[in-house]
């Protein structure tokens, strides 16, 4: 918990939204990387947004340094419309999608399969746990979370052995039985237990759902050339942010049976970079976790804002309701 968390991209995010001015929407404080960033290359203010409350305690040491210019507020991207209300039209939202890798180090949240921690991997602390999922939730609704979320190909297998093996007691009783499900891995690859921990957290948090409200609550909350920045860390999130922009931007691919076309209205945004950004081999090498990283960006326009069909941007959809995890 000591060691520093260091911002993935924040040089190209930096290079893409020259020059900063104006008020700024970071939907994923965090450790505060981006907002400092932001308000040091000249914003006027930042909106800084988390869902999980203990951020805003570690922020307290150098937050005060920026007076007004900074405006912490717990809640979720998702919502960020109504947050930067009366603050005027945003001139950017920047994104850093995906687990923080502070929540990671900690092994009372329970996001990881390193070190023994209640099943928990919820970052607002509050809704259904990853315990309710794996030790309530019925196989087939298991199953459908560990490969649309995970793409895990072997996720009946999983599921099957998560049922057998109940109650399931934290996060190395997991890890443990994935493991044993699934083939001995090679040296050099990802342990066993990756895609499905990855799974169980995107369900809990609802994470792709919170993406595209974030998504279309930032397209509403955009001035007139007002900048969207979004960092993912895996193909679902760039899948759906890459369909967002080309949809958004009348850059959408011909129609097929699985993304139909988006209707054809007038573009709302035009897009900064048509293939992702990606770290450079020295940031890699001074943050492993920058590997994974995508920097999609996309410039607001001028037409109204609409609605998201969350089919035309690659959405799975689950719904832990039908599960019974959610009574």
């Amino acid at each position: 918990m000591d060691a520093p968390h260091i911002p993935v991209l924040l040089n190209p995010i930096l290079n893409m939204i020259a020059p900063v001015d104006g008020v700024w929407l970071d939907g994923t404080f965090g450790a505060g990387g981006y907002t400092r960033a932001l308000l040091d290359a000249g914003a006027d203010k930042v909106i800084a947004v988390d869902r999980d409350p203990e951020v805003f305690a570690r922020a307290a040491k150098w937050a005060p340094d920026y007076g007004d210019r900074l405006v912490l507020v717990q809640g979720r991207f998702g919502e960020l419309d109504r947050i930067a209300a009366g603050h005027g039209p945003l001139a950017g939202v920047v994104l850093d999608i995906g687990v923080s890798s502070m929540q990671i180090d900690q092994a009372e949240r329970g996001f990881s399969f390193m070190r023994a921690g209640p099943l928990d991997m919820r970052m607002s602390q509050d809704g259904p746990s990853a315990d309710d999922v794996v030790n309530r939730a019925d196989e087939g609704l298991i199953a459908d979370i560990l490969f649309q979320f995970g793409e895990e190909r072997k996720s009946r297998r999983i599921a099957r052995a998560i049922v057998a093996a109940r109650p399931i007691r934290d996060t190395l009783h997991l890890a443990e039985v994935i493991e044993k499900n699934l083939p001995r891995s090679k040296p050099g690859t990802p342990h066993p237990a990756t895609r499905s921990f990855q799974a169980l957290r995107i369900a809990v948090n609802d994470e792709l759902g919170e993406l595209a409200r974030g998504l279309q609550a930032a397209e509403a909350a955009l001035g007139n050339g007002g900048i969207l920045a979004v960092v993912t860390f895996h193909s679902l999130e760039d899948r759906m942010v890459k369909r967002f922009i080309q949809q958004r931007s009348g850059n959408a691919p011909n129609a097929n049976r699985f993304a139909p076309e988006a209707q054809a209205d007038a573009p709302r945004f035009e897009r900064l970079n048509r293939k992702p950004i990606e770290a450079d081999a020295a940031e890699i090498a001074a943050n492993p976790r920058a590997a994974s990283a995508r920097l999609r960006g996309a410039r607001r326009l001028s037409a109204p804002a609409g609605t998201i069909d969350h089919c035309q941007i690659g959405m799975p959809r689950i719904d832990l309701q039908k599960g019974g995890v959610l009574v």
